[in-house]
């Protein structure tokens, strides 16, 4: 067996692999674990007869159940791919069922809420080992997944400080066969990390679109024809699951308004910079940031190309597709 990534495992890691919640997260990783022979089994559960119908014509699962407790029966490792507000509810229910030794994992963006909510009902056998992919797309549903989703993407494990080193070693073998880097931290110290590298530019994006939908001079036809690069990618991020966000801030309160009070004060010094026309504090703001940007690319968390990466139709076959009275515009 080897935990090195792209390599298929010669043997899997765990015997029984359950999955609940098949959404985006969930379905990726059981193409993964599928594909990379991470389990020897892999059962799953969603709460939507819907979802459970449609991973059953996928083949996502060897078992899909009906009920939660007849997924994690007799798993190695549950791992809950739902939303933050709804693990505490989902342990409780499970905990009876689970077998001993189980170790029981999430994906969410939150991780002290997630401990506290989990951690009072898992039975004294179990082992806790929170997980947060920082992947994703703004699609969601079983049929949104993809194996090569967590590919040279952070796995971030925020385990507790009475976890056991041979739970937390299975779990960060996991993500390393699922392609992840994994780097481990303390729960509130991933949460506060989160708050501005994810969090708050999501509830930036939601907020902008919002108002430019509100907008009474500018009409909603021409925010989406003229949106162009920066405000269609805000629209990208404000696609995101509502109720996976509705929690994330919810159970993340006191990091994100750290982050947003700091953001404020930034944004009302660039917002001074602009009325008293100082574009040698704007020019050496745009700067820094440039800078950042491009450490992103260089550590390959996003690609050099221009436009985000998106590859546009050919000068003359774009021309071509388009109706003659909008060409000689």
């Amino acid at each position: 067996m080897t935990d090195s990534q792209g390599a298929r495992l010669a043997a899997p890691i765990t015997g029984r692999l359950a999955i609940i919640g098949m959404g985006l997260i969930g379905s990726s990783i059981a193409r993964g674990a599928r594909q990379m022979n991470i389990a020897a089994e892999i059962s799953a559960f969603d709460a939507a007869q819907s979802v459970r119908r449609r991973v059953e014509e996928l083949g996502l699962a060897d078992h899909c159940a009906d009920t939660l407790a007849g997924a994690v029966e007799g798993a190695d490792i549950v791992v809950l791919c739902i939303p933050v507000g709804a693990t505490g509810d989902a342990a409780r229910d499970m905990a009876p069922f689970l077998k001993a030794g189980a170790i029981v994992s999430d994906v969410g963006s939150v991780k002290a809420s997630v401990v506290a909510a989990i951690t009072p009902w898992l039975p004294k056998s179990a082992h806790l080992v929170p997980a947060h992919p920082v992947a994703g797309t703004e699609y969601s549903g079983p049929d949104a997944g993809f194996a090569e989703l967590f590919i040279n993407r952070w796995c971030i494990l925020t385990p507790p400080e009475s976890a056991a080193e041979a739970a937390v070693e299975t779990i960060r073998k996991f993500w390393l066969a699922l392609g992840s880097n994994v780097e481990i931290m303390t729960p509130s110290h991933h949460d506060l990390v989160l708050a501005i590298t994810r969090h708050v530019p999501h509830l930036i994006a939601y907020n902008i679109v919002g108002t430019a939908a509100d907008l009474e001079e500018v009409t909603r036809s021409e925010v989406i024809k003229f949106s162009a690069g920066g405000f269609r990618d805000f629209t990208r991020i404000a696609a995101s699951d509502p109720t996976m966000w509705r929690d994330v801030f919810l159970h993340n309160k006191a990091a994100v308004l750290e982050m947003l009070a700091r953001f404020n004060r930034d944004l009302a010094a660039a917002q001074a910079m602009i009325e008293a026309g100082d574009g040698a504090g704007l020019f050496d703001l745009f700067s820094r940031t440039r800078a950042i940007r491009r450490g992103i690319i260089d550590v390959g968390q996003e690609t050099a190309a221009a436009d985000f990466g998106r590859r546009s139709a050919p000068l003359n076959t774009a021309a071509a597709e388009k109706p003659a009275s909008e060409t000689l515009r």
